[in-house]
């Protein structure tokens, strides 16, 4: 192949542009009512369909998804709006006084705030999806890795190493979680049957909302397993419209991994650690915690009870 038409074939990969000012000049974004209407339409019509079909099995799958379509979409554009952002930087640098030099910059301003607009406008599809998928499968939409925020949502779900580097470099900003740190911790549990495991949620739920009367301004800090009872957790969380700071495991420790998560959550010195049944790690979380004189609420007794209570 030639070097010309490879450049030609090349130039038609236009999914990394933008479009310029003057083709966004004087059009508005959608407006949010009719975005949450058009979500909510396709959301039902979509499983409706599926309901009592073969595809029934899948609709939890394909709503998780749906939600992250839209995530993607609006990550995508954050992408874009920071390295515009770093070229308005050099901009402001470079600045003589020309014409030419502030209608550059005036031009990357203008693109970067219509780009945020589209951001935004993603990101309310993606919270109004997620609020379907809680409500359709009594679970929190989270991401596979990074951070779910957005500028309208109360309820972030933070990436736990992002948020300690935003403390570090005292970066504060609407999508930072703020408040007093709660931690929980949990494993993996089945039960022997349904009654049991009703009792243990019921259990959950009435310690959770016992340390929110304490703690009226908490923010949740958890390990992000969606296949545990930190799942529940995470639901809790978002229906109440609380923060939530989640530590996923760094991989390359090893089987240090969960102990470096500890180190990190007790690191935020929250005021109380939730410790339901888990592995040695959870052990080992809260024997640090009494150590650095946190209190912990523990209940990795039999169905989520005081083990003292035994």
């Amino acid at each position: 192949m030639s070097t010309s038409l490879a450049a030609a074939l090349a130039a038609l990969e236009l999914g990394h542009l933008e479009p310029r000012v003057e083709d966004l000049s004087g059009m508005a974004p959608p407006p949010s009512e009719a975005l949450e209407q058009t979500i909510t339409a396709l959301w039902s019509d979509l499983f409706a369909t599926l309901f009592n079909t073969s595809l029934e099995r899948d609709t939890e799958e394909l709503g998780w998804g749906l939600v992250n379509l839209f995530h993607r979409a609006a990550a995508k554009k954050h992408a874009t709006i920071d390295r515009l952002t770093d070229e308005i930087r050099v901009l402001i640098a470079e600045q003589d006084g020309s014409e030419i030099a502030t209608t550059d910059l005036e031009e990357k301003i203008d693109l970067a705030k219509k780009i945020e607009e589209a951001a935004g406008c993603f990101e309310q599809m993606r919270d109004t999806a997620a609020a379907h998928y809680l409500r359709e499968t009594g679970r929190s939409w989270v991401p596979s890795t990074g951070n779910r925020i957005s500028l309208g949502v109360t309820a972030a779900i933070v990436d736990g190493r992002a948020f300690l580097r935003a403390r570090r470099e005292r970066i504060r900003d609407a999508n930072t979680a703020v408040g007093t740190p709660v931690v929980f911790a949990g494993g993996r549990l089945s039960f022997a049957s349904d009654a049991d495991m009703t009792t243990f949620g019921d259990n959950l739920l009435r310690t959770l909302n016992a340390v929110r009367e304490r703690v009226g301004d908490m923010y949740l800090v958890h390990g992000g397993d969606m296949k545990g009872i930190e799942r529940l957790a995470a639901s809790w969380a978002e229906q109440h419209g609380i923060q939530q700071v989640r530590f996923g495991l760094d991989r390359k420790l090893g089987d240090r991994a969960g102990f470096r998560r500890n180190e990190q959550m007790l690191s935020l010195k929250p005021r109380y650690v939730i410790a339901f049944q888990g592995n040695g790690v959870t052990e080992r979380l809260v024997i640090d915690a009494k150590k650095a004189g946190i209190r912990v609420v523990d209940r990795r007794g039999p169905l989520g009870v005081p083990p003292q209570a035994l």
